[in-house]
């Protein structure tokens, strides 16, 4: 992607084949065998994502919006930025201006592209979008079917705290608050 550079050649593995494993709904598992830069064979799995995006929407009184949801991975409630799942051949601003309005029935002025992440580049290509919503209108979410979501607005100042007491532990999120924290002028320390 971007951040590929010649002094990393003599790191790289090359892809002997890829046996595609298994595909559901929102990624699939692919097998590669590669040969290492010392001629020796090595297997990878790796997890193929169509990617997601993520949104910074803060209001006038420096609070971001987070949004809890259970996650049945982590079996318990996470708090989130607003996000969701980018669709094969979707435009990262139309997803993110979707899923904001999906979860919070915010409609905002404008989506400025943040950061790109990926948040487990050992073993999967999902790559995360963020966009700073920028003038923020307020209306009644619309999440999809299963989808339960509660909205919250926090002080950016206190979801810091909460990142650093290890209470807030989703990449992404975390990436957001540092990023509010940036643009209001809060120390992140």
């Amino acid at each position: 992607m971007g951040d590929r550079d010649d002094s990393g050649s003599r790191l790289e593995e090359r892809t002997v084949a890829v046996h595609p494993e298994w595909r559901g709904v929102i990624f699939g598992v692919e097998r590669r065998d590669v040969e290492l830069p010392d001629g020796s064979r090595a297997r990878r799995d790796i997890v193929r994502h169509s990617g997601g995006v993520g949104v910074i929407a803060i209001d006038e009184e420096g609070r971001l919006c987070l949004v809890r949801q259970w996650r049945i991975c982590l079996d318990r409630v996470t708090l989130e930025i607003p996000a969701g799942k980018l669709e094969p051949g979707e435009d990262p601003a139309d997803a993110a201006r979707r899923e904001l309005a999906e979860e919070t029935g915010i409609d905002p002025d404008t989506l400025e592209p943040f950061v790109t992440e990926y948040g487990s580049p050992g073993f999967t290509d999902e790559c995360t979008r963020l966009f700073i919503a920028r003038g923020l209108h307020h209306g009644e979410p619309h999440p999809d079917a299963g989808e339960l979501v509660d909205a919250t607005w926090t002080p950016v100042p206190e979801l810091v705290s909460q990142v650093l007491e290890g209470r807030i532990q989703d990449a992404k999120t975390i990436i957001a608050i540092f990023a509010a924290a940036s643009l209001l002028g809060i120390p992140a320390a």
